[in-house]
């Protein structure tokens, strides 16, 4: 972790981050995944089905679910704990980003007719 705080900047921060209209066009092309790391309770309230549903705190029992060979997206309501999981998936050797403006951003893109925007298999 020492390495990785050391060799951060501001190029590669940006990097990790990646809007709703790039993980659509990824998901959509099967390029990437969503990670979702809200907590169960909160998967309560409401559930976004594409997305893989692996609480933050359960990341590091977990991580044999989660392809390596594809773009990992970590998505919370706004960007705390997707922030979060996406430097613990980086430093564990995942290409990881997170979703600017979170799940609640991404609703609100596929609200109404463009939701078909999203192809889901």
């Amino acid at each position: 972790m020492d390495d990785y705080i050391r060799n951060l900047s501001m190029s590669s921060i940006m990097a990790q981050r990646i809007n709703v209209e790039q993980s659509i066009e990824l998901l959509n092309r099967k390029e990437a995944v969503l990670l979702d790391v809200r907590y169960p309770y909160e998967l309560d309230v409401w559930e976004f089905k594409p997305a893989k549903f692996i609480p933050l705190n359960e990341l590091p029992d977990r991580l044999d679910e989660i392809p390596k060979d594809k773009i990992i997206v970590c998505a919370c309501p706004l960007e705390v704990r997707s922030n979060i999981a996406c430097q613990y998936l980086i430093q564990k050797g995942f290409n990881a980003k997170y979703l600017i403006g979170g799940l609640l951003s991404l609703i609100d893109r596929l609200k109404g007719a463009q939701a078909k925007d999203l192809k889901i298999s």
